[in-house]
């Protein structure tokens, strides 16, 4: 691959998206001087094909912008890296072929859906049971890969790879086992294995699985993954996978991301339809101790939590948004925004980008009232289930078919 002149690596702050929902994954972009207006024909700076089915998000680092795709089928996974400038594919590379993957609900979830995650010279991806790989940046090949982490998805995996320190960490909640893993980020070996322990309350497999990417936190003196799962919410040592905390909570197959901020934890349980925020200083079962506060009324199940302030936005995947005090729980608005939605809401350069499924995408400032800037919509835009990246004064945006950059001109 001559092709990959990839001397493309200078990232500054401002020009990295490294991983689901961007830094930190809260969802909060650097970015400013973003488009607040676009359509197929105005604001685009580039549509590039994507072969195959994704809902990973893109991720870009420097002149890159790297993500995921498969078949329909699921018999050939691949990642693809773009030039940021020009939108050329760079890298279009196979790298698992499952024999026999598990069939979808494809309305629901498709072979490609956890986002990479990539740092200087590397960056790993992840298909569940069916593969994980770590690639150099500088010329597309794989330096590890593994294929034995076992678990059966049924529905598919949903949960991003995060990286912490020499860690890649990883979240397997299957029909017939559930765990973390934490694989030595260089050489792809196991570091540590936590499986759930936790009573889910059924026998039902259907109703253990999971989708959440974990986040770590600092607090109560020490870094903690916050690690969502059927039936019980998480916290472990992340150099160790030691168990410190856990809340027990109604639903089932969580896909949200927690946030943190206020002292609090954010998560949601998934189908129970519940956001619940939890003090992070405590030690062994908090259900009845550590929990601050639960809202039930206009949450969602897919779309991650926004923390902006002492706000939190939240949007149901019917397309009710709703906003509630941080710190108390209390409604403070509803809005009803339309359509369906799995892509999570996004803060940057001053606004909140809420990108439905059919490429809609809602502008709204933050605040105690809803105040709708603008709505934009683009033609080739079906079937965008995967959140935006933004990077520098670019939103980079994956349709069923297409990755755009739209940018202002």
């Amino acid at each position: 691959m001559s092709l990959l002149l990839l001397a493309l690596l200078n990232a500054g702050p401002d020009e990295a998206w490294a991983e689901f929902r961007g830094p930190g994954g809260a969802g909060h972009a650097t970015s400013t001087g973003l488009p607040k207006e676009w359509s197929e024909t105005k604001n685009v700076t580039w549509k590039t094909p994507v072969h195959g089915r994704g809902w990973s998000s893109p991720v870009v680092w420097g002149k890159q912008v790297w993500l995921t795709t498969g078949t329909p089928d699921g018999t050939a996974l691949s990642v693809l890296c773009l030039d940021r400038e020009s939108g050329k594919i760079l890298v279009d590379e196979k790298l698992f072929a499952p024999p026999k993957p598990n069939e979808l609900w494809k309305k629901y979830n498709s072979y490609a859906s956890p986002t990479p995650a990539i740092e200087e010279g590397r960056i790993y991806v992840h298909f569940g049971t069916y593969g994980t790989a770590c690639l150099d940046t500088k010329t597309g090949k794989p330096l590890w890969a593994r294929t034995d982490l076992a678990c059966d998805h049924f529905r598919g995996a949903g949960s991003s790879p995060i990286l912490h320190e020499n860690l890649l960490i990883l979240t397997f909640d299957g029909h017939d086992v559930q765990y973390v893993v934490a694989l030595d980020k260089k050489t792809g070996k196991d570091v540590w294995k936590t499986p759930r322990t936790h009573d889910f309350g059924t026998e039902d497999g259907d109703r253990k699985k999971g989708y959440s990417t974990p986040i770590i936190i600092e607090a109560g003196g020490k870094s903690q993954l916050i690690s969502p799962a059927s039936a019980a919410t998480v916290s472990l040592d992340p150099k160790t996978g030691q168990l410190l905390w856990w809340v027990k909570h109604k639903g089932h197959s969580p896909a949200m991301r927690s946030v943190y901020g206020n002292g609090l934890v954010y998560f949601g349980v998934g189908a129970g339809n519940e956001l619940v925020a939890v003090k992070p200083d405590g030690k062994g079962d908090v259900t009845a101790s550590h929990i601050a506060w639960k809202a039930s009324k206009g949450i969602g199940h897919k779309p991650s939590p926004l923390l902006v302030d002492d706000l939190i936005y939240v949007v149901a995947d019917g397309g009710v948004a709703s906003c509630f005090d941080a710190k108390t729980g209390a409604q403070v608005w509803t809005q009803r925004i339309g359509g369906g939605f799995s892509a999570s809401p996004i803060y940057a350069d001053g606004v909140i980008f809420l990108f439905a499924e059919d490429g809609t995408c809602t502008i709204f400032q933050p605040g105690r009232e809803y105040k709708e800037v603008g709505k934009n919509k683009l033609d080739g835009g079906a079937e965008c289930k995967s959140t935006p990246a933004f990077a520098g004064k670019s939103i980079f945006i994956r349709t069923e078919s297409a990755l755009y950059r739209v940018e202002a001109k």
